[in-house]
């Protein structure tokens, strides 16, 4: 079990055990078989825009190594948009304990645009552990949130938080890495492989951990003028064992 495994990143001294480089795209609604399923594992959307099953051209594309991921309306006026998780309903697919895991992404401006990166604990049956790596809100582009949770079946709740202000002097809409370490003694967080919070892991998170990233709409969109279509790219999703 690693214990506390220092502030700094080098992922030249991991060990790559996770990637998706979208040079094309295994997804399905629900799998099996494939590396990414398009809604979470335990069947719960979110916010103001359900998680579309993937079809030709939507929401998902993918161009020159690049992932598109698309919020827009269907014929109705309904919102659509896209998730990725890497297990299925039954646990099958990608998870780690500890380790680094991070994505490279573009993100979105404008009022409801909620984009994420971020993991889950692999066993629900008394709690949900959650790392939010990534949560941003497109209305409030100065930057970013990260976030750790526990939400317990009982209705018990922990938390802690952190307001990453990176963007007065770099764009959100430029291409940036993400990234969370974990190991038994902290959750620490990364923009461009900078550390720029960590906290203390909690019990809970000592356990596989799995990856969703997503473009949402927040819950209240109600009226905002959201972009249509809008649209998160990412360029990769990588995890790795610490030696």
């Amino acid at each position: 079990m690693p214990g506390d495994t220092g502030d700094e990143i080098d992922t030249e001294v991991m060990n790559l055990t996770f990637e998706d480089n979208f040079d094309k795209l295994s997804v399905s609604s629900w799998g099996p078989g494939t590396r990414w399923i398009a809604h979470t594992p335990w069947s719960g959307d979110f916010g103001g825009a359900r998680f579309a099953n993937p079809k030709v051209g939507f929401p998902f594309v993918v161009t020159d190594g690049v992932l598109r991921i698309e919020a827009a309306r269907n014929a109705q006026g309904d919102w659509r948009s896209g998730l990725l998780a890497s297990v299925d309903a039954k646990g099958a697919g990608f998870s780690q304990c500890y380790g680094y895991f991070e994505t490279r992404a573009q993100l979105p401006i404008g009022p409801g645009l909620w984009p994420a990166f971020w993991l889950i604990g692999k066993d629900r049956s008394k709690y949900t552990a959650e790392i939010d790596v990534l949560e941003f809100h497109g209305e409030k582009p100065e930057g970013y949130s990260s976030t750790v949770h526990v939400w317990h079946r009982g209705g018990g709740h922990y938390s802690d938080f952190a307001r990453i202000n990176v963007f007065h002097d770099k764009r959100p809409t430029d291409f940036h890495t993400y990234g969370v370490k974990i190991d038994s003694e902290f959750i620490r967080m990364y923009f461009d492989k900078e550390l720029v919070w960590k906290t203390k892991t909690q019990p809970e998170h000592r356990q596989p951990m799995y990856i969703l990233i997503n473009l949402a709409l927040a819950k209240d969109v109600g009226d905002a003028q959201v972009p249509e279509p809008s649209h998160m790219f990412v360029d990769y999703v990588r995890a790795y064992s610490v030696k």
